[in-house]
C-alpha cells in the first residue's frame, strides 16, 4: 500500500465545471475539509442539463473554429431513469419545479441541481462565466501541484493560479463521435449530430435518417416522427436483415446499418432497402475530451479510453492529486458521482489510502487484459456494473445495500426497449419506490455516524 497523506490534511482543490458532477464533488470535498474552488463557463449551475435553443453553427460540431455549445438537451428530453435512480442518496429529486412525473423534464433535473447547490451554499465557491485554459503540472512547489489558467469571459481576464489537486468534472457530452458512412463526402444532404438537435418542426416534410441504437435515437425519432415524411433509424447492432416498422407508427422504421450512400441523395441500407433522404443525423454518442489538460502523457485518449485510470478515477503517476468524475457510461449517474466524490475526498485527506502506483498500474493491465480477452473493444472500457458502485461505498466506508436500484435500473432497461413510448408512464413496481426511501433513511445514518 502508498503511504498515507497526512491524517485529515486539508488541500486547495480545483474542481473544473458546476454540473451534476461538480457540485457534489465540491460538497463532499468541503465537509471533508478542503477548501474548493469550481470553475464554470455557464452563467449557472447544472451543466449538460441546462436547455438552450442555441445550437452550434456547424451541426456536426466538427469544425475547431465553432463557437461550441454545452449543452445536448432537446426541448422535450425527460430522463431515462426514474427520479428515485437519478437524485444523489442524500438529498433525494423530489418534485420541485411542478413536475410531478417519476421521469421527469430535464428542466425539473436543472430545478434540483439549483436547489442542491442552494442547500450546501456550492454557489459561493463558484467563479461562474470562467472558462478554464489550460491545466499543467505547476513547477514550483511540486508535491503533485497543479497550475490553473483561466479567463473570465465578460472581463476577458486572465488568471492562473496554484492548486493542490484538480478534480475534472467537466462531463462528456459536448465533443460528438461520428459514425463512419461510405460516400458521406459527396452525398448532397444535410448531416447533423443529435448534439444539434433541439425541436422537430424543422424536419417537416423531410425523409430523416438517424444513426444509433441509444436513448437519444429513440426518444428524438419518436419526437420527428410527429412532423417528418418518414423516419429511418439505423443501428449497428440490428441484424442485417432489420427492417421493422414500429408500431403505433405509418411513417417509422428500424433499419440495419446503412451501406453507403451516394451522390443522388440515396441511402442504401445492409438489408437492402434503398431511399432517398434529406438529413442523417448521428445519435453516436460523444468522446472523451479535455483540450485544456496537459499531463505529459501521464493521461491519454485512445478510441474514447481515459487511461490509464484506477478504477475510471485516478491516473497512478498523478495520484491522487489529479482524478476524473462521471467517466463510467450506463449508469445511475448522480450516485455514481456522490461516491467517486466522498472517495477522491477521502483519499486527498488521507482518511482513505490508495494503493501502490505500481499496484494501481497492475489492476488497470490486468481490466484492460480481461477486457481484451473478452473480445470489448476499447471504446467501452468504462461501461461499469454495479458492483463498482458496491466498491466505491466499500473505501468510503458507506453501506451500499441498494438492491432496489438495480433493480429499478434493469427494469427501466427491459421496459424501455419492449415498450419505447410509455415506459416512463407506466410504471407499477411502486414496491422498489418504498425501498428507495427506506435505503436513503439508512444510509443517512451510516454516512454520518
Amino acid at each position: 500500500m502508498a503511504p498515507s497523506l497526512s491524517p485529515t490534511r486539508s488541500h486547495h482543490v480545483a474542481v473544473i465545471g458546476a454540473g451534476a458532477a461538480g457540485l457534489v464533488a465540491a460538497r463532499e470535498l468541503r465537509r471533508e475539509g478542503h477548501s474548493v474552488v469550481v470553475f464554470e463557463r455557464q452563467k449557472q449551475v447544472g451543466g449538460t442539463w441546462i436547455y438552450t435553443d442555441h445550437v452550434e453553427t456547424d451541426p456536426l460540431s466538427v469544425d475547431p473554429n465553432r463557437t461550441v455549445v454545452h449543452s445536448s438537451v432537446y426541448a422535450s428530453l425527460r430522463t431515462n431513469l426514474p427520479r428515485e435512480c437519478m437524485g444523489y442518496l442524500e438529498f433525494p429529486l423530489v418534485v420541485r419545479s411542478g413536475d410531478p412525473r417519476r421521469f421527469p423534464s430535464h428542466g425539473e433535473v436543472l430545478a434540483y441541481l439549483q436547489d442542491f447547490a442552494k442547500e450546501f451554499a456550492i454557489e459561493e465557491v463558484i467563479r461562474f462565466e470562467t472558462a478554464v485554459e489550460r491545466v499543467s503540472p505547476a513547477k514550483e512547489g511540486g508535491n503533485g501541484k497543479w497550475r490553473v489558467e483561466s479567463t473570465e469571459t465578460e472581463k476577458r481576464v486572465r488568471r492562473d493560479k496554484v492548486y493542490d489537486a484538480v478534480v475534472v468534472c467537466s462531463g462528456h457530452y459536448i465533443e460528438p463521435r461520428l459514425a463512419d458512412v461510405p460516400g458521406i463526402s459527396s452525398w448532397p444532404g444535410k448531416e447533423m449530430h443529435s448534439h444539434n438537435y433541439r425541436i422537430p418542426e424543422p424536419f417537416k416534410h423531410q425523409v430523416v435518417v438517424l444513426i444509433g441504437n441509444s436513448a437519444s435515437a429513440v426518444d428524438i425519432s419518436r419526437d420527428i416522427a410527429g412532423h417528418a415524411k418518414e423516419v429511418h433509424v439505423a443501428g449497428r447492432s440490428n441484424a442485417a436483415d432489420t427492417f421493422i416498422k414500429q408500431p403505433g407508427y405509418s411513417n417509422l422504421w428500424m433499419h440495419s446499418m446503412i451501406d453507403r450512400v451516394h451522390e443522388d441523395g440515396s441511402v442504401d441500407f445492409q438489408n437492402g432497402k434503398t431511399i432517398l433522404v434529406d438529413v442523417i443525423m448521428h445519435c453516436t454518442g460523444y468522446k472523451y475530451h479535455y483540450p485544456f489538460l496537459e499531463t505529459n502523457g501521464s493521461v491519454t485518449v485512445v478510441d474514447n479510453r481515459v487511461g490509464p485510470l484506477y478504477k475510471d478515477v485516478f491516473p497512478p503517476a498523478l495520484a491522487p492529486y489529479l482524478s476524473f468524475i462521471g467517466i463510467p457510461s450506463q449508469v445511475s449517474p448522480f450516485r455514481l458521482f456522490e461516491l467517486q466524490s466522498k472517495w477522491i475526498a477521502g483519499v486527498l485527506s488521507g482518511r482513505i489510502i490508495l494503493p501502490s502506483k505500481e499496484d494501481m498500474m497492475k489492476d488497470i493491465k490486468s481490466f484492460y487484459a480481461t477486457l481484451e480477452a473478452q473480445g470489448i473493444p476499447k471504446r467501452y472500457t468504462h461501461r461499469t456494473q454495479f458492483e463498482y458502485n458496491d466498491w466505491l461505498a466499500s473505501q468510503c466506508g458507506c453501506s451500499e445495500k441498494e438492491q432496489w436500484r438495480k433493480e429499478m435500473y434493469l427494469t427501466t432497461g427491459v421496459r424501455k426497449k419492449a415498450h419505447p413510448e410509455t415506459y416512463r408512464d407506466e410504471w407499477e413496481d411502486h414496491h422498489l419506490v418504498s425501498q428507495a426511501y427506506q435505503d436513503f433513511s439508512l444510509y443517512t445514518l451510516t454516512c454520518n455516524m
